[in-house]
């Protein structure tokens, strides 16, 4: 009885040891930034851009990260007001899991065809908390028939102006009898 009670008061004090340690502090991964872009014309994402068309596909959706610890990163691209189709659908969603030492996400949102044109949003979750959103507005682009199409009604227009012009220099010219 006498040897177990030494051993007994060991077994005490190394579970009061491990008790008396501090906690690892957990750093809660977050976001430096969230930008969207246009393909840079080899596949990947360029410059942050703020005005995109239909006609700009994919867009890219870059996640910065303030840490490199692995993590995982969910994206989904909501309607918020597009005609034809019910606010808060999810577009687009994917998720993508960062290794060691990468701090940047790199999401893309190809539809089928071209985007249909309206406001969006993009949520970003880390390890499946709310982490942030950004807007995204995709407008029709201008038509160059329209475009094409005015510049030929201005110069129609600065026909007669011109015509009514030389008119009036050619009576004048004659009334002072400068010809």
């Amino acid at each position: 009885m006498r040897a177990i009670l030494p051993i007994f008061i060991l077994a005490f004090c190394l579970t009061l040891g491990v008790n008396a340690q501090e906690p690892e502090s957990v750093t809660i991964v977050g976001i430096d930034e969230i930008y969207l872009a246009k393909d840079d014309g080899t596949g990947s994402a360029g410059e942050p851009a703020a005005a995109f068309i239909t006609t700009d596909v994919p867009i890219f959706c870059v996640v910065l990260l303030n840490s490199t610890r692995p993590v995982t990163v969910k994206m989904n691209l909501v309607v918020v007001s597009v005609p034809g189709v019910k606010a808060e659908t999810k577009v687009v969603s994917a998720t993508y899991t960062t290794k060691d030492s990468q701090n940047r996400v790199n999401f893309t949102g190809r539809p089928h065809g071209p985007w249909v044109a309206g406001k969006y949003r993009v949520d970003i979750f880390i390890e499946g908390r709310a982490a942030g959103t950004k807007a995204l507005l995709i407008e029709k682009p201008v038509s160059r028939k329209a475009t094409d199409a005015d510049a030929k009604t201005q110069k129609s227009a600065a026909k007669p102006k011109v015509a009514r012009l030389t008119s009036i220099i050619n009576r004048t010219s004659k009334f002072l009898n400068l010809s």
